[in-house]
């Protein structure tokens, strides 16, 4: 369920200040008390046979908000949420409207036990979920209509990820915990599946534009309909920004700075966060045959710099070719059917304009242009798959799954205009750049560069049983086994036990393990001066338990509870190998625990309240230490209210506390921050005419997310100040 603790409630209760969880749960348990004071206990006396019923406000409100009752990304298919056999989370394009969310990173910050936080490099996006922090966030996989997005260089969406638009999405299903079970690599802290929208969900033509703060702007046109006997949707968008230019005191080259008696940096300066991107789609279906078409274009800046030193002129590129078939409802025989499933991503990622590592004058004034590189990538994806259910065993749905995954990094390039020569200082063989030639920037031989092409296949089956043994009961239990063509095998259990106390309460106790693969640059990376590639590395695993609850209290408030622990093992990371040069390891060991709760209040049929809040603590067991950089504590509420003939007012509140900094960075905490935004929008103004306008971080507060120490950016990372946009889209 996705839902937030109400804030027209805090006005009863003292807002949260101190740190301690106890504090915290007694400032929520307040304000649910208070929501649940306000509703006439009169509605107490429905019969149980009317709990749970849909009444005509709440039919109203579904029409509003849209499906949220079922689930496809907790099993493989459709199913009630409630009864999922794990902790998930649906957010409808009715939800994305109302809270005028325009990028993924709005409607995941939404989600209960999840954060968004940057990295430097673009500012790209990090999905942090329960705590689980990682430079380039590869333990949370990415699915776009259940096909992985993962790309190969650095285990993640990309190192140049500018923003994923949502005109186009129709739903996305989030599942906290692991999923590798019946996903695989990378479903390690949680997955999120975006789907994308139907001719059903279209019907006719959309077209749409939208501008705002930072000189933003953007259009699209969505069309679905009918071609012969096909349906058929297409999507198609364009647009840019110059992105927000909030300066940060100090860089990687004021630290050198400092240490050589240099003057180079050019910190004090502004982030650099302006891109520009296209995007399209095309879904064509007949019966039960589906053929999906995309297309992602971005070019833009590189946020507080590749090398963590500002580069105002630096440019990155990506481009993403993705398409799918499947034919589902293949009947075998009686009680076995089929469905298959073929996938191909095309990924490249090019440096328009070379990036500039470090500023003019630096490394002593040996680059008086200065330092640059542009590692280029091009990969491909190829993915088969097959799964059969069976229904002939009563009370049994049992799902069989093989595959085949050929994931090629078939071609790398490297531009430079240095060498790396390893020199002794103090004793220590140390890698220094020198420049290369005359200075200017070429191509490097691919021995020379950063990685050599490579080559990962994969094969894998998994079982999966839905038993429901009795009558309020039931049990899922799956395994998957993976075999990897550079790094062994690998099989991971998920146990799930789901009972429906009464009509008004679900309980449920999960258990799952999951793993994230090495990325390639962590396994092959070679001529880096900070950390070489390391070939016998493993996968990292975890394995959690969680207890979940489910209650309807009143048959307009759900509440939702979540309880977590996990242990992860064999993490990857950097190790120092007495040379000057780090080596990529198994080397770290975390373990964590937390809850969340959540709670809907649909107070009339013209007014929903809803909110969360997470606590989490994680912990670095080399160092006993909190393992730092996510919230250990976060509050979002979010009201929306139709006022009158087609008119809808948003407003939703989020903080974002208690994060602390790693054990080797003796900064003080990172400082907490609250944001407020507000969202107007109207469908009945004219016909066919939708009408939007939010105002984003509206009282400024001054919000950053962490950098690590190694970063040599003490102030951290600025976000965007008060912001605006306006939109408009007509339906034909």
């Amino acid at each position: 369920m996705f839902g937030f603790v109400p804030v027209t409630l805090a006005l009863t209760c003292a807002a949260p200040r101190a740190s301690s969880p106890r504090q915290w749960m007694r400032a929520v348990a307040c304000m649910l008390l208070g929501q649940a004071l306000s509703v006439p206990l009169a509605v107490q006396a429905q019969s149980q046979a009317q709990v749970g019923e849909p009444s005509g406000e709440e039919e109203e409100l579904a029409l509003s908000f849209g499906d949220k009752a079922t689930v496809s990304i907790a099993t493989g298919a459709q199913q009630p949420l409630r009864r999922a056999p794990a902790v998930a989370t649906v957010i409808t394009a009715e939800d994305i409207k109302a809270m005028g969310a325009t990028d993924l990173n709005d409607v995941m910050e939404a989600v209960p036990g999840v954060h968004v936080s940057r990295s430097p490099v673009a500012y790209t996006p990090l999905y942090l979920f329960r705590g689980i922090y990682s430079d380039y966030n590869a333990q949370t996989l990415m699915l776009q209509n259940g096909v992985p997005m993962t790309t190969m260089f650095i285990g993640n969406r990309g190192l140049f990820g500018y923003g994923q638009p949502l005109e186009n999405v129709e739903r996305i299903e989030v599942i906290r915990g692991p999923g590798s079970a019946l996903y695989g690599a990378d479903a390690f802290s949680g997955v999120i599946n975006i789907i994308t929208k139907s001719s059903a969900h279209i019907q006719g033509t959309e077209v749409g534009a939208r501008g705002g703060s930072f000189s933003s702007y953007g259009a699209w046109v969505l069309h679905g309909g009918k071609l012969g006997p096909m349906d058929v949707a297409a999507y198609f968008r364009g647009g840019r920004t110059d992105g927000f230019k909030e300066p940060i005191g100090a860089d990687t080259q004021s630290y050198i700075d400092g240490a050589v008696g240099a003057s180079v940096s050019l910190a004090p300066g502004a982030v650099n966060t302006g891109y520009k991107g296209l995007d399209g789609g095309l879904d064509l279906s007949h019966q039960n045959v589906r053929w999906r078409l995309g297309y992602m274009l971005r070019e833009g800046e590189t946020g507080a710099g590749v090398a963590r030193a500002l580069d105002p002129v630096g440019r990155g590129k990506s481009e993403r070719i993705n398409s799918d078939v499947s034919w589902r409802g293949i009947e075998l025989a009686r009680h076995w059917d089929l469905g298959l499933n073929a996938s191909y991503m095309h990924y490249t990622q090019q440096i328009p304009e070379p990036l500039m590592l470090f500023p003019p004058g630096a490394s002593g004034g040996a680059f008086p242009n200065g330092m640059f590189g542009g590692p280029h990538t091009w990969e491909r994806q190829l993915r088969l798959s097959a799964v059969s259910t069976y229904t002939g065993l009563d009370d049994h749905n049992l799902r069989f799954g093989v595959g085949h995954d050929d994931l090629d990094l078939y071609k790398t390039q490297e531009f430079k205009n240095f060498n790396i020569v390893v020199v002794n200082i103090a004793g220590q063989p140390t890698p220094v750049p020198v420049v290369r030639g005359d200075g200017s920037v070429v191509p490097v031989p691919v021995g020379e560069s950063f990685l050599t092409p490579q080559r990962r296949k994969v094969d894998y089956a998994y079982v999966q049983d839905e038993w429901r043994f009795a009558r309020d009961w039931a049990l899922t239990g799956g395994i998957r086994h993976d075999r990897y063509s550079d790094n062994g095998d690998t099989t991971n259990p998920r146990l799930a036990m789901v009972w429906d106390a009464s009509v008004d309460l679900t309980a449920k106790l999960l258990y799952g393990k999951a793993f994230r693969a090495p990325a390639l640059t962590e396994q092959y990376s070679i001529n880096n001066p900070v950390a070489q590639g390391n070939p016998d590395l493993k996968p990292e695993t975890i394995g959690t338990w969680e207890a979940a609850f489910a209650w309807q209290a009143r048959p307009d408030t759900d509440v939702n509870l979540s309880l977590f622990r996990y242990r992860m093992k064999g993490i990857i990371r950097t190790t120092d190998q007495g040379t000057g040069v780090s080596l990529w390891n198994n080397a770290g060991t975390q373990h964590g625990k937390g809850m969340e709760l959540e709670a809907v209040w649909r107070a009339t049929n013209t007014l929903r309240v809803q909110g969360h809040y997470a606590w989490q603590r994680s912990v670095d067991e080399t160092t006993g230490h909190d393992a730092g950089f996510a919230p250990r504590h976060h509050l979002f509420g979010r009201m929306d209210w139709s006022v009158v003939n087609g008119w809808q007012v948003g407003g939703q509140v989020n903080r974002v506390a208690g994060r602390k900094r790693a054990f080797w960075d003796s900064r003080s905490d990172i400082a907490d921050y609250t944001t407020v935004d507000l969202t107007l929008r109207s469908t009945s103004i004219s016909k066919g005419w939708e009408f939007a306008a939010s105002i984003r971080n509206l009282f400024e507060a001054d919000a950053r997310e962490p950098t690590s120490a190694a970063d040599n950016i003490p102030g951290d990372l600025p976000l965007a100040r008060r912001s605006f946009f306006l939109q408009a889209s007509y339906r034909m």
